[in-house]
């Protein structure tokens, strides 16, 4: 549906309402500046989103991500039903527009396109559809740990910090999962992850949503972001740090701080999403403090400060090997399945403990390919993936190797890292000047971590 139109003389732009019920066509220029489109294509269709910019519940700097790019991957995988309605009352970006960045912009490929119709007959199939059987016991077996953690906290201390800690871990899996999901059921637990891990639901969802789009970028991934204290490249000497060196003998001390950093981050982002009145932010920062009222009241500090750092620990070792040892990018990606292929490769659990630890992100490449799917329908998706990947002749295939092999691998690059000479003119960890979408360019967290020095 073509939004309504005014006449207007010289170049014009749009200005829509943050529901999107009215665009309207305004001048593009005022008496200092113009104000440039902000076009980005949606199933082989260009939308102008320069008056929507704003208004995008999940933040404007993910319409800028985008900015004379395809976003369809994107859009399908993070968006509701309700969501993907809205595109009918986007407004189309100009003709002639259009046709430019269609003649520069890279056009799909036969992988994509292969793609698209997978996710279709997956949707088709009910896919997305929750086993509440399976949802159910999960979250028991969270509330059985904590409630563990709780019976234990002044007799058996010890015992009480290692249940803590996994049912932290749990939670983090289960919060990952609702932030992620687009269905009823979802929604009504998304603040799950800030009352039972402590975690934002905002924060996690722009960091880890951009890790989705942008997997393994140098530069815009913030999961790889992660000098001066471990290093997946070696960078220049200007971004270099003595902890390099010894990166592989020490990687333990930072995988055990990241649950802490993030609960630091957290907080910092709940109070700027209540100050910029971002939807659902005075709800998300309730179930922060509900979470720490409880844990405070419940559990002395001897208990669930360790618990912290063992959850950190644990949560690090599984959600660093499955990328880290792939490919990385330094430049951006435009057939973003290929990307994802290449950039994860998935762990083969060898026990029921393991297969409930890794919280379903033993199916890592699954999970990239359709974030938004339920845990639970992961395993019967590989079969398919790996004819996919045959059938698409994509590189590397579909990558997967056991639980333990796959920590290995991952020791040996910062091994293999900490060992090698800096390189003049190697990719900063957070973005080149100009470069779209980098961390530098952006007020991420990632972005506030002390840069490293020579």
């Amino acid at each position: 549906m073509e939004p309504p139109s005014t006449t207007t003389d010289g170049p014009t732009t749009w200005e829509c309402d943050d529901d999107l019920t009215e665009c309207r066509e305004v001048p593009a220029c005022d008496e200092e500046q113009c104000r440039t489109s902000l076009d980005v294509r949606i199933h082989g269709d260009w939308y102008d989103l320069t008056g929507w910019r704003k208004g995008h519940p999940a933040g404007e700097h993910w319409i800028d991500y985008y900015d004379g790019r395809d976003a369809t991957e994107v859009m399908d995988g993070f968006h509701s039903k309700k969501a993907m309605k809205m595109l009918e009352r986007l407004p189309k970006t100009k003709p002639d527009t259009a046709e430019f960045l269609e003649e520069t912009a890279v056009p799909d490929s036969s992988t994509q396109i292969a793609f698209r119709k997978l996710r279709e007959d997956l949707e088709a199939e009910g896919f997305w559809e929750r086993d509440m059987i399976h949802e159910y016991k999960i979250l028991g077996i969270w509330g059985a740990l904590v409630a563990g953690a709780a019976f234990t906290a002044g007799s058996i201390p010890l015992l009480s910090t290692f249940l803590l800690g996994l049912s932290m871990t749990a939670a983090g899996w289960l919060g990952h999962d609702y932030i992620h999901g687009i269905d009823e059921y979802a929604f009504k637990l998304r603040n799950f992850a800030g009352f039972a891990a402590g975690l934002h639901p905002t924060w996690w969802s722009d960091k880890h949503n951009k890790h989705h789009a942008l997997t393994n970028e140098m530069g815009c991934d913030e999961d790889v972001a992660t000098d001066p204290f471990l290093y997946q490249w070696a960078p220049d000497p200007a971004n270099d740090s003595p902890l390099r060196k010894i990166q592989h003998l020490i990687f333990y001390i930072p995988f055990s701080f990241m649950f802490a950093l993030w609960r630091v981050d957290s907080m910092t982002v709940a109070v700027d999403a209540v100050e910029k009145k971002r939807p659902g932010a005075k709800d998300e920062l309730y179930s922060l403090l509900a979470h720490y009222l409880f844990v405070l009241t419940v559990f002395p500090y001897t208990v669930w400060i360790p618990a912290v750092f063992m959850s950190g620990l644990v949560s690090a070792l599984i959600v660093t090997p499955t990328h880290q040892s792939e490919e990385m990018f330094d430049e951006y990606q435009p057939d973003w399945v290929t990307a994802q292929f290449q950039s994860t490769r998935n762990a083969v659990t060898t026990n029921p403990f393991s297969e409930w630890i890794w919280g379903g992100m033993q199916y890592q490449l699954e999970h990239h390919l359709f974030p938004s799917m339920p845990r639970s329908k992961y395993p019967s998706l590989r079969e398919r993936l790996i004819k996919f990947a045959e059938d698409n002749q994509i590189p590397g295939g579909y990558r997967e190797t056991g639980e333990f092999e796959i920590l290995k691998m991952n020791w040996d690059l910062y091994k293999r890292v900490a060992e090698a000479d800096p390189v003049p003119g190697a990719t900063p960890s957070r973005g080149r000047i100009g470069q779209q979408g980098s961390i530098e360019g952006t007020n991420s967290p990632a972005n506030a971590l002390p840069k490293a020095t020579a």
